[in-house]
């Protein structure tokens, strides 16, 4: 197995006056991975970012990436991780041609317009190329974030928070921006509040509270792990309780009797396939249903609920 691109180990972050934003860290970043990093607010996201990338001094611990020990050698490796930040913090009177080469000659990289050229073609900033950034959508402003991000050619790549405030339409733009850019073998890790972002995108999910990874997988393996399916069944006659024929079925009654409830199985295929049996079973028992409504959880579902056990377990 490879070694990993990024490898974190114990990593903590006590602000003074005690404020713990990390707890012992350990996290492996595989080469070329887009990478999930989910948490509810002050979970400790970019606090874990900002160490890796050399804003935030951490209490305790190790970071290697490239197989650089940040604390001994971080400039060799700073050059090759990129920063988008979560804050919209840019010289807002300067051009987007010149922040962007600018950003660039900040890492000793020689001037490149050609490369420039094709990372603001790709964001579809070129022909905002020689507007100053203030003049710039909310959505265009986080664009340039990127391209200032990738002026370096980085290997890794942080996205905190990268479609914070834009709209859906330019979120699925970012997304398939992001794609490309795994394509050309960035490694990518996301912090993101939109789910669905994780979902539609990520190969692995690491899941962050308290400043703790609770969980880190793949991402189907989570859902298939951790997903339900839930089933709702509109009787067309009412029921005055679950009939033994469905009695080894995940299910309860709901609606004075005229409703069928199954939770079960998984949402990867077992969870729908024991609700197929199910409506065998009540065809069989001659139980009429005029409709069957069927959910698989979402990755949202698996976050919320997580979290969710975690606030009774403390």
């Amino acid at each position: 197995m490879l070694e990993p691109i990024l490898s974190i180990r114990g990593l903590t972050k006590t602000y003074r006056g005690g404020t713990r934003a990390l707890a012992s860290v350990d996290l492996d970043i595989r080469a070329g991975e887009i990478f999930a990093l989910l948490g509810p607010n002050g979970a400790g996201k970019t606090t874990l970012i900002g160490a890796v990338c050399g804003l935030v001094r951490p209490s305790s611990g190790t970071i290697t990436a490239f197989g650089h020990d940040l604390g001994r050698d971080w400039r060799r490796a700073r050059a090759r991780i990129g920063l988008v930040p979560q804050e919209l913090a840019t010289d807002m009177f300067e051009t987007v041609w010149r922040a962007v080469s600018y950003s660039r000659g900040l890492f000793g990289k020689p001037g490149d317009p050609a490369l420039i050229e094709s990372i603001l073609r790709s964001l579809s900033l070129w022909d905002k190329k020689d507007t100053q950034i203030r003049a710039l959508s909310g959505g265009m402003k986080r664009r340039v974030l990127i391209a200032k991000a990738l002026a370096h050619e980085p290997e890794l790549l942080f996205l905190d928070e990268p479609t914070a405030g834009v709209d859906v339409e330019l979120r699925k733009g970012m997304w398939e921006q992001i794609a490309a850019l795994k394509e050309r073998g960035v490694t990518i890790i996301l912090t993101t509040h939109y789910i669905e972002e994780a979902e539609e995108m990520a190969d692995r999910v690491g899941i962050i509270q308290g400043g703790r990874i609770l969980m880190v997988d793949e991402k189907r393996a989570m859902m298939e792990r951790l997903g339900t399916t839930e089933a709702v069944i509109d009787l067309a006659a009412p029921l005055a309780a679950v009939p033994e024929a469905l009695g080894r079925f995940a299910v309860e009654l709901a609606e004075g009797g005229m409703r069928l409830i199954y939770r079960g199985g998984n949402g990867e295929g077992k969870g729908r396939a024991e609700v197929a049996e199910l409506a065998q079973a009540l065809t069989r028992a001659g139980i009429g249903f005029t409709s069957l409504d069927i959910h698989d959880s979402s990755l949202e579902d698996i976050f919320v609920g997580l979290l969710g056990h975690q606030g009774e377990a403390a």
